[in-house]
């Protein structure tokens, strides 16, 4: 594995970042987004806490982590659902254990309390991922969504949701 490191993701990290949202995109099994947003949306869509871009020795971003609130209702400030993406060429290298990692120890700093995300059981990656850092799976959503993109287009798909709840 080579050495990796993690910092707050910026505005000029967009274009990396969105390629890399793109090759999940298309890969079918990370969202059901069929679309990138632009930065702005992006950015107001997404908390400042826990904003994070891996990179590469040559300082090339491989990999993202942001967030989004669940409610704006003030008794769900501590919830948040999560998204981790790693680019296709940085794959098995542990660069999603060190991004949701260095994004669980920044959530719980800014006081939240649950993190969740909702994976597709194809996608064994994420899920064995989110094992490893202490996410329980909540349960299965049956055809929660039709997809209407990509590789799965016209199905209807399942997604399982995971959380980690913080201990103290």
């Amino acid at each position: 594995m080579s050495r990796v490191a993690v910092r707050a993701l910026t505005a000029d990290d967009w274009p990396a970042v969105e390629a890399i949202f793109r090759e999940g995109i298309e890969g079918g099994n990370a969202t059901f987004e069929c679309a990138t947003p632009d930065w702005a949306t992006f950015d107001s869509g997404r908390l400042q806490t826990g904003r994070l871009v891996a990179v590469d020795t040559d300082a090339s971003v491989i990999g993202w982590v942001a967030a989004s609130s669940v409610s704006t209702r003030a008794v769900y400030r501590g919830v948040v659902e999560h998204s981790v993406y790693v680019a296709d060429r940085a794959r098995g290298r542990g660069v999603g254990a060190t991004l949701l990692d260095a994004f669980l120890r920044a959530a719980d700093d800014a006081g939240i309390w649950t993190v969740q995300s909702s994976i597709f059981p194809e996608n064994t990656a994420s899920l064995a991922l989110h094992d490893r850092a202490g996410f329980r799976r909540i349960g299965r959503r049956e055809r929660i969504a039709l997809m209407t993109c990509g590789p799965w287009a016209g199905r209807w798909r399942d997604t399982i949701l995971v959380e980690r709840r913080r201990t103290d």
